[in-house]
């Protein structure tokens, strides 16, 4: 696999699904994840930086994929 460039958040948010694969990451989790010692930042943020990561993973095999009212769950893509 190649190597991917990674902002340090985009890291913490990939780290925290990794940790659960294959089960649900709450958005809530996530942010306290990332943003542990930002005050200003808002628990929505987090939308930007899965989509980042969605975008980076496209041809990695894995997905993020959204789970209404429980976040999101790192999954691999079924082969083609």
């Amino acid at each position: 696999g190649q190597a991917l460039a990674l902002t340090p958040r985009e890291l913490a948010v990939l780290e925290a699904l990794l940790a659960r694969v294959g089960r649900p990451v709450a958005r809530e989790a996530l942010f306290e994840k990332v943003f542990e010692f930002d005050a200003d930042a808002r628990v929505e943020a987090i939308e930007i930086y899965v989509s980042r990561l969605r975008k980076k993973l496209e041809g990695a095999g894995v997905a993020i994929n959204t789970l209404r009212g429980l976040g999101y769950l790192l999954a691999e893509k079924p082969a083609a």
